[in-house]
């Protein structure tokens, strides 16, 4: 063996250099600070036999190579701009070591491919993926772009127009998409990879296939002359621009990257890459859209804990059709376990069938599974009028109306027709678990499962303890969550848990807004340019605006201090006038489906005659003040949430908001942006604010932050 190292190996057999990448101590293969230190050595080693006539690239894990370990390189995006280039330009001198071995290279792609590791794979001269293979370049969704080389050579190898959709979008491929645009050479079965890798290499040996003319190609300029480069560069631009908006600046800043590169040779187009790789680093969005991705890591891991020893959910009942059943049913069935839905009524079935129905018609629809596959899902439901099928389920979820008292009526009639080590959950929004549970036997088996709508959409669930649910109850019911293919999150019990909790002191501090007369359109503009995907008026009409005002009646009566409004609210005045949002058509918008069949919001004059309704006085206000009075309510009451004991890290609470709410990634959630915009500073904001109320007054805990000048991310 030429070179037996910790994460790669390296020796030769019949002539072929073999670089094989093997974490020994780990499961799968991640760029780190120990392969980044043995990858030169490997390259020494493969340089310093002379009987080698080609070299291999190959994985001893079940994937390739998933990308770089961001949990060690954060260290590395503290440094200085000139220290990070130079750190990212001695990576760049081992993979052109690579490339320009004076022999052909391959690489045999088992897996996933992704960011660092794909880069590895575009430095050899051939690429051959195994069916199952994932491929691309996701930085840019961290708020970077590609730093070893991804924007100089994909362009060469693959072409600028595709190089471009690759980056920017940061989205994984299949192999046979990358086989498409050239990425890579053939795609085979699974378990021919590496024979195929090494049949392809052994051609180029003989000179049937010319690898210095491919590897010339990926050295030189990019071959588009300068109109042809001007129209794909600058309209991709403006392009990438418009759907990635001025809070992503790393998508635009790869395509001038790639612009500016096109014209150079390899080496100089490197130079620059990495120094906009440096920049970037820099930016807050890639500081907070790397906590993001951290904080998806550290839910990852406490599911694991809670699951490692919880048997699977072999089949599941969800309780209540509709809507909201059917599409809790879709959702288990469609990711492959079997449940059965129960309704006291036919046409409620009927609903939670058709539910189902539309969303799987939407899949064929669109090619992502055919009709066959959309019978066997089907087949996976089981209609139920009633209980005769629970015998046998291991998790029920109860998803009746929102009402505390039917509830109550229908669990013990669940408990009492399932065995006695099944689970049941209540999918509830608001209402406590501990005092649901005091309708049953076994209230160490019961706990809530808050699934949000659609249900098929959302990402997010939250697994809330009651005061009795065992550690038995949630461990199973974070299992079923993450069959269903849901990110799960638990939370200790207590009105709205956390994610309603925290939202309707946001909806507060707008109807306070809106009392002092503030124009509810100015409101969303300003909301939406702050990073939400829709603002607090919009955001009201889509969850419904009786479901709003039914759910801050609950948190008003728990939390009177904070959300119990002295005057009649806008959201009150809404529902009176049966504006119920986008359900019937008509809230603070008036709501049309278009050609395409999808709701299209416009105004209604009459809105502005109920908001005068609800407006006591006529303030002026800056854009700064809206976001101050929207955002410091939700934000203390994360921090409550946290100093109770409701969630245990501020990136849950965090996590939740992204998952749950759809909180701008580039600002990372409450507490983060809390954290950049200084404690010190946001409890000086609070004190513009506190005569209007308690819900603007910082949490104990906080102010203690603030004086000794720590943050809820320390770094």
């Amino acid at each position: 063996m030429l070179f037996d190292g910790k994460s790669i190996q390296v020796d030769v057999k019949d002539e072929i250099a073999h670089v094989v990448f093997n974490i020994k101590d780990s499961s799968a293969n991640v760029i780190g600070n120990l392969m980044m230190d043995e990858l030169p050595k490997a390259l020494a080693a493969v340089q310093g036999d002379k009987n080698a006539k080609g070299m291999i690239f190959r994985s001893e894990k079940e994937h390739f190579i998933f990308g770089a370990d961001i949990t060690e390189f954060m260290q590395h995006f503290k440094k200085s701009n000139e220290e990070l280039y130079k750190w990212l330009m001695n990576m760049n001198a081992t993979l052109n070591g690579f490339e320009d071995l004076n022999i052909p290279t391959v690489v045999a792609i088992n897996g996933f491919a992704l960011g660092g590791g794909f880069e590895v794979c575009l430095c050899a001269d051939f690429r051959v993926a195994a069916k199952k293979a994932k491929l691309g370049l996701p930085e840019t969704k961290l708020g970077i772009m590609p730093g070893w080389g991804g924007s100089v050579r994909l362009p060469r190898i693959s072409g600028a127009d595709n190089a471009i959709e690759w980056i920017t979008s940061g989205k994984q491929y299949k192999a046979q998409d990358a086989l498409k645009i050239g990425a890579v050479d053939a795609v085979v079965e699974n378990d021919q990879v590496v024979d195929a890798a090494l049949t392809l290499l052994d051609r180029a040996i003989k000179g049937e296939l010319d690898y210095q003319k491919r590897r010339q190609a990926k050295k030189s300029p990019l071959r588009l002359n300068k109109i042809e480069g001007m129209m794909t560069f600058e309209t991709a631009k403006g392009f990438v621009k418009g759907i990635a908006g001025s809070n992503y600046p790393a998508p635009v800043k790869a395509v001038e990257v790639m612009q500016v590169a096109a014209g150079m040779q390899r080496d100089d187009a490197l130079q620059i890459e990495a120094r906009a790789f440096a920049e970037l680093s820099h930016t807050d969005a890639a500081q907070n859209l790397v906590t993001v991705f951290l904080g998806d890591q550290y839910l990852k891991k406490v599911s694991k804990k809670w699951t490692k020893d919880a048997s699977k959910v072999e089949k599941a009942a969800v309780l209540g059709a509709g809507i909201m059943g059917g599409g809790i049913a879709y959702q288990s069935a469609s990711k492959g376990t079997p449940i059965v839905m129960k309704d006291i009524n036919e046409s409620a079935i009927e609903l939670g069938l058709g539910e189902a129905n539309k969303l799987l018609k939407k899949q064929v629809d669109r090619k992502k599974i055919n009709a066959e596959q959309m019978g066997a899902t089907l087949g996976k439901i089981r209609p139920a009028l009633s209980y005769g099928d629970f015998k046998d389920v291991d998790m029920v979820v109860e998803a009746v109306v929102e009402n505390k008292n039917v509830k109550k009526s229908v669990l013990p009639e669940v408990e009492a027709n399932v065995g006695e080590d099944s689970i049941i959950a209540s999918n509830t929004s608001t209402i406590s678990i501990t005092d649901l549970a005091t309708s049953l036997k076994r209230p160490e088996n019961f706990c809530g499962m808050h699934f949000f709508n659609p249900v098929h959409r959302m990402p997010l669930v939250e697994i809330i303890r009651g005061e009795k649910t065992s550690d038995k109850a949630i461990a199973k019911t974070v299992q079923y969550a993450l069959q269903m293919g849901k990110t799960p999150i638990v939370v200790n019990d207590c009105a709205g848990f956390l994610v309603n909790r925290v939202l309707f002191p946001y909806f507060n501090g707008f109807n306070l807004l809106i009392a002092d007369g503030v124009d509810y359109k100015r409101i969303d503009k300003v909301m939406e340019k702050f990073g939400w995907p829709m603002g607090p008026a919009y955001l009201m009409d889509v969850v419904g605006i009786d479901t709003g005002d039914h759910a801050a009646a609950i948190m008003a009566e728990e939390f009177p201090d904070r959300m119990k409004m002295q005057d009649k609210t806008i959201v009150e005045l809404m529902h009176e006038k049966k504006r119920l949002g986008q359900k019937n058509g008509i809230g603070f918008y008036k709501y049309e489906l278009d050609r395409k069949g999808k709701l299209k919001k416009s105004l209604d004059p009459e809105t502005e005659k109920i908001v005068q309704e609800a407006a006591k006085r006529s303030i002026e206000i800056t854009d700064e003040e809206i976001i101050d009075r929207m955002m410091l309510p939700m934000i203390f009451e994360c921090a409550r949430c946290l100093e109770e004991g409701i969630v245990n890290t501020p990136i849950e609470v965090d996590m939740g908001l992204l998952l749950g709410l759809g909180f701008p990634p580039f600002r990372a959630g409450a507490l983060k942006y809390a954290d950049d915009v200084g404690l010190s500073n946001i409890i000086e904001k609070s004190k513009n604010y506190i005569e209007l109320g308690e819900l603007y007054r910082p949490t104990d805990g906080l102010v203690e932050r603030a004086k000794s000048n720590s943050n809820y991310y320390q770094n």
